[in-house]
């Protein structure tokens, strides 16, 4: 759980095309747009996710994000949108039984290199 979550980005509109197809499945879409930052809000219209330009600090280092889905069905969803997206796909939607059994995940590379992981725990 978290309060919210912000990454700089160094192209925000790639990572916005990458995070509404990734996190639209979940029911999650931009709820703010300033321009050049974006908040991203579930159902209850509270923005938890935000994404900015990259303007401060030095190299930006690999960040790991995980966001529940409901699902293995959402899972797959996500998955098939990436492709279509083109986006980079580290590991496909599997079982992990090393973590708890009916962990089932898909993870990806988003356009600043993060890995990012949508994940059914059913």
């Amino acid at each position: 759980m978290f309060d919210h979550v912000s990454l700089q980005c160094d192209d925000l509109a790639a990572s916005r095309r990458f995070y509404e197809t990734v996190l639209g499945p979940l029911g999650i879409s931009v709820s703010l747009d300033f321009g050049d930052v974006l908040g991203l809000a579930g159902a209850d219209g509270v923005p938890k996710f935000w994404l900015g330009g990259h303007n401060t600090g030095g190299a930006q280092r690999e960040i790991h994000l995980a966001f529940t889905a409901p699902n293995r069905g959402t899972v797959d969803t996500v998955h098939r949108a990436v492709g279509e997206l083109g986006a980079e796909v580290l590991h496909e939607p599997k079982e992990w039984p090393e973590y708890h059994p009916g962990y089932y995940a898909v993870f990806l590379r988003d356009p600043d290199g993060n890995n990012v992981e949508v994940v059914s725990h059913s």
